[in-house]
């Protein structure tokens, strides 16, 4: 059942419809306490992980992401292990009989980077680069690129000719993958076809680059699992001196420079895989929850609604989303559709400025005004101007009636 009603509202002076500071909070709360509890959690996790990876990768260190194992293993092969954490430091040992260890090639700037890889190129010595992402590996080793998803193993079989891989055996490289243009290069411990651990020989000078994917086999407590003390070992041992090149952030050689990473190069890949997925997620989701697929089917109501709740109703929810032209364009289409039929009008011709305004002009005495802005005008401007709408189109309707 359908009754055509126009909300009235009394001739007082309207309230305010902006929300207050209480309505705000109310609303904005539960967003709020959202915001806080991730930001509280990011600081512990932080906090948590910061205080269990002390050390790593450190030859110095025998907490459980230390290096001191592997080191004291070399030394015992009569390897002499040094720690350095400035570049100047670590172009200086750059030579045949050195292996240079960069831990950490992500907090190089591109211009130590290519100053490391102009010193190591032709130095005939070895460098090995550690879990070496998209920021730094294309200038350490020109012609490999990082692949965006990291390995879904951790434990690989080498399936290469190199013989340190072969020797070694399964070992825990998962991590980064890597592709090459080198048509000389071995690469090793593939996942999905994508090597995790590649061996580039220099153009010239009998040295060599590996890159490795993770940094698990360096690891204190990951030392003894599979072959990876045997792999590390190897690519370690094949010199008498082993320089580990720990960078650091307050390195001289990194002040002055212009250069700044982006969000999206401190993020590691694999969350904005992760996030890729949720966004993925969240669609299916909101796909799923459309359940109106097409045109609406018109349903009888079970239960009799009064025409007064249904326009107070609308009339409500109007206010609420201040969706004044809406209201107005509701009240002058319903106040057409009765004056219609008064000035003899037929009602396909209710909405029609050329046909109903002259017919209205016909019934009331000739003043001078326009009918014109009330009936098809623009939409008022704040709550007071609706009011004053809706109270002239009731003054011209009675008006009308009674001419």
């Amino acid at each position: 059942m359908t009754t055509e009603a126009t909300p009235t509202t009394p001739s007082t002076a309207p309230t305010s419809t902006a929300p207050t500071g209480r309505h705000v909070w109310t609303r904005t709360r539960g967003l709020a306490l959202a915001v806080v509890l991730i930001l509280a959690a990011a600081v512990a996790m932080a906090a948590v992980r910061s205080t269990a990876r002390h050390g790593a990768l450190d030859p110095r260190s025998a907490d459980p992401y230390g290096s001191r194992a592997v080191a004291e293993l070399l030394d015992e092969r009569g390897v002499s292990t040094r720690v350095v954490t400035t570049l100047g430091g670590a172009r200086a040992a750059a030579g045949p009989d050195t292996t240079l260890l960069v831990a950490v090639p992500d907090l190089l700037t591109h211009r130590q980077q290519t100053q490391l890889n102009a010193a190591t190129a032709a130095s005939g010595g070895r460098t090995v680069l550690v879990a070496a992402g998209s920021w730094s590996v294309e200038r350490l080793a020109p012609g490999v690129t990082a692949d965006p998803a990291t390995s879904n193993d951790s434990t690989l079989a080498p399936d290469c000719a190199l013989p340190e891989a072969r020797r070694a055996g399964t070992a825990e490289t998962g991590g980064l993958r890597y592709t090459t243009t080198h048509l000389d290069a071995d690469s090793c411990y593939p996942s999905e076809r994508l090597a995790t651990l590649l061996r580039i020989p220099a153009a010239s000078g009998g040295g060599d680059t590996v890159v490795l994917g993770a940094p698990d086999i360096l690891r204190n407590d990951r030392l003894d699992e599979q072959g990876n003390a045997s792999l590390a070992l190897q690519l370690l041992g094949s010199r008498p001196h082993l320089v580990w090149y720990l960078p650091s952030l307050s390195d001289a050689s990194a002040a002055g420079t212009s250069e700044r990473k982006s969000l999206f190069d401190l993020l590691p890949s694999g969350w904005l895989w992760a996030t890729l997925q949720l966004f993925i997620a969240a669609v299916l989701a909101a796909f799923w929850r459309a359940r109106r697929f097409g045109p609406l089917v018109a349903e009888k109501l079970p239960v009799a609604i009064r025409a007064s709740e249904t326009t107070e109703g609308r009339a409500r929810l109007y206010r609420k989303a201040d969706a004044r032209d809406r209201a107005a364009a509701a009240l002058r289409a319903a106040t057409r559709t009765r004056l219609a039929p008064l000035a003899g009008v037929p009602l396909a011709q209710a909405h029609t400025p050329e046909a109903l305004l002259p017919a209205l002009s016909g019934r009331l005495p000739d003043d001078g005004r326009s009918l014109h802005p009330l009936l098809f005008g623009p939409p008022p401007g704040d709550d007071a101007a609706l009011i004053a709408l809706t109270d002239q189109l009731d003054a011209l309707e009675r008006e009308v009636r009674h001419s």
